[in-house]
């Protein structure tokens, strides 16, 4: 389902950020989606439609004209989410989103400084995209930032565009080093100590060496390089050059031997073929091999620290590593295939999505949502050792309270739904619950549809994937005529009646005792089975025993479940984590105050308090 997103970012200098925010905006466009940009620079795309703002500027007049254009932009375009791209965008989308059911994310593409403002406002919204594990790291640590509202996602990469730039550059006998980058900041100061302190040296022992400074600032580069780079260039003439800002970046780099730069500049060099020397803002990993990649991608290559500590390059070092270069001494190999799984545009983009998704339901339901789990629904008590049941008439008297608490019902699909923006969020409850019965008794379909449908609610009926069980063979010893199984005609009504129906497996087995192999085939063939016998897609997978692990959490993913629903362990909310829903036991006799407690918003931290899982 297409989504109507706004990105909000500052463009007053080209930077990664703003490559980023472009190619995901492109992308996304592309892909379906309904895309605004509001930026610096109007024109900056002509692929999406781009509004201008002065988002730089940080005057209290214009925060406030930027505040209400933004607002004014969300409620004519009807936007699903903000997703902003600087400190300066999440600052004003941050109070722009405020009053409405639109979340905010946003992408941190650098250490941030603490400041009274931060501590006080949680400027960055329901979601944060950090670019890499250090970064995450120093949110979560310095800034203290709720690690559930983290997600390390890394500037992607278009790798089948990148395929296409080819290397044109003969044989010659030359080799060309490009330093590509900002050269104002800490990038500026490190790139003058080179062209001051590495660089003549270089150039001097290999006459066959030419060097590109590629980048923008000129003007914010210290003054120190700039007379250093032109005392070499009346040495070395044109084998040292300025290029300056250009679209052609790609192509200069896929023909240099050497790139040294750090962030996208280093991962783009690295997909183009080219060896990389990783130098940033925070550290110098140099050149980039099989041994040092992962070291390299923590830290962005180079440019940020979870700790922050003085850094500047050491000119001897830099010059020795080099040299082993360009002797032969050294030929630094990495792996396309691992650069690849972790920088992809086409794997990183759903994971955005589904960012964007958790956003929008952190937002719209910021507290828990309780989900209740029920089991049988007998005319009188039956004998069993587990007590899961509510009579027929308890259970009346349940719905009878629920009504009067205002509660409504909703399934995992509707939830599903609204994240996505396939329901408007204007539609969302106010006072969600999910109510959930386990295995498909008889008795659901005589006792418990009946007065679901009376009272107006619905809810998620979790079924084993083989349709030949007519009875629980599971709980041995308990009452036969109580553990019958509905058949697969009076499943089939509460499809028709507009429940959902989760996954439980096939054979109701304890996941965590079996083979990788054997927790796929219970997964897999109980979504099919089920989907084919009752024409139904199932989004919601239900953990027997409530037992599960961290393996099986992962393999209820891979198998392409949305959600994977527990028993009384789990998150605080749903967006907590999707696979470790938490369900609250509903037993024979429950108390008025019971009822209140369980169906409350704050009852999962209570019971966390109180039974510490």
């Amino acid at each position: 389902m297409p989504l109507r997103i706004l990105h909000v970012l500052s463009s007053n200098f080209f930077a990664g950020s703003v490559a980023y925010a472009l190619q995901l905006a492109e992308r996304q466009s592309a892909d379906g989606h309904d895309v605004v940009m509001v930026t610096d620079q109007g024109g900056l795309s002509d692929k999406i439609t781009c509004l201008p703002l002065p988002v730089s500027n940080r005057s209290l007049l214009q925060r406030f004209k930027n505040i209400c254009f933004l607002r004014k932009v969300i409620r004519e375009q009807n936007i699903n989410v903000v997703h902003a791209h600087s400190r300066a965008a999440s600052w004003i989308a941050h109070y722009a989103v405020r009053g409405t059911r639109v979340p905010l994310v946003s992408t941190i593409h650098g250490r941030q400084v603490k400041h009274s403002a931060l501590k006080s406002n949680d400027i960055y919204g329901e979601k944060v995209i950090a670019i890499c594990p250090h970064l995450v790291d120093h949110l979560a640590n310095e800034l203290h930032m709720d690690r559930q509202k983290l997600a390390f996602l890394p500037n992607p990469l278009d790798l089948e565009v990148l395929k296409q730039i080819k290397r044109t550059r003969t044989n010659d006998g030359r080799m060309v080093i490009s330093v590509v980058g900002r050269l104002n900041g800490p990038k500026g100061a490190h790139i003058s100590d080179l062209v001051a302190l590495v660089f003549p040296q270089l150039l001097q022992q290999y006459p066959s060496l030419s060097i590109q400074i590629v980048g923008g600032e000129w003007d914010s580069f210290p003054q120190t390089g700039k007379d250093a780079f032109a005392g070499l260039q009346s040495r070395f003439g044109e084998r040292i050059c300025y290029m300056g800002f250009t679209k052609q970046v790609l192509e200069l780099m896929a023909n240099s031997d050497v790139v040294i730069g750090a962030g996208r500049v280093a991962m783009e060099a690295l997909a183009l073929g080219s060896a990389v020397f990783a130098l940033g803002e925070a550290c110098c990993h140099g050149l980039v091999t099989n041994e040092n990649l992962g070291d390299a991608i923590a830290t962005n290559f180079g440019d940020i620290l979870a700790v922050a500590a003085p850094f500047r390059p050491d000119p001897a070092a830099i010059t020795h590593e080099l040299e082993t270069y360009l002797t032969g001494e050294i030929v630094p190999k990495v792996d396309i295939t691992e650069l690849s799984r972790t920088y992809d545009l086409n794997r990183v983009m759903p994971k955005i999505l589904r960012t964007y998704s958790s956003a929008i339901m952190r937002k719209l339901s910021p507290s828990s949502i309780p989900v209740l789990m029920y089991h049988r629904v007998p005319d009188a008590p039956i004998a069993t050792k587990h007590r899961t049941f509510v009579t027929k008439g308890n259970f009346e008297k349940q719905l009878q309270f629920f009504t009067r608490r205002g509660l409504q019902s909703i399934t995992f699909q509707d939830y599903l739904a609204f994240s996505t923006g396939a329901k408007p969020l204007s539609k969302f409850p106010q006072k969600p619950f999910i109510l959930t019965f386990d295995d498909g008794y008889l008795d659901n379909f005589n006792n418990m549809l009946p007065l679901a449908q009376k009272h107006g609610y619905k809810g998620v009926l979790f079924l084993l994937g083989d349709f030949s069980v007519s009875g629980n063979f599971w709980d041995i010893g308990e009452d036969v005529e109580a553990n019958r199984i509905m058949t697969t005609e009076q499943k089939k009504v509460f499809v028709d009646q507009g429940w959902e129906i989760g996954a439980h497996t096939l054979t109701h087995p304890h996941l965590t005792r079996l083979s990788d192999e054997d927790v796929l085939n219970e997964l897999r063939e109980s979504r099919d089975r089920i989907e084919h016998e009752l024409k139904t897609t199932v989004v919601s997978f239900a953990y027997p025993f409530g037992t599960y692990d961290d393996r099986v959490k992962d393999l209820v993913k891979q198998t392409g479940f949305e959600f994977g629903i527990s028993t009384d362990t789990g998150g605080v909310t749903i967006e907590d984590d999707r696979f470790a829903v938490f369900r609250v036991n509903m037993f024979p006799e429950e108390s008025t105050f019971n009822l209140f407690k369980k169906t409350s918003s704050w009852y999962r931290k209570y019971y966390k308090w109180k039974r510490r899982k």
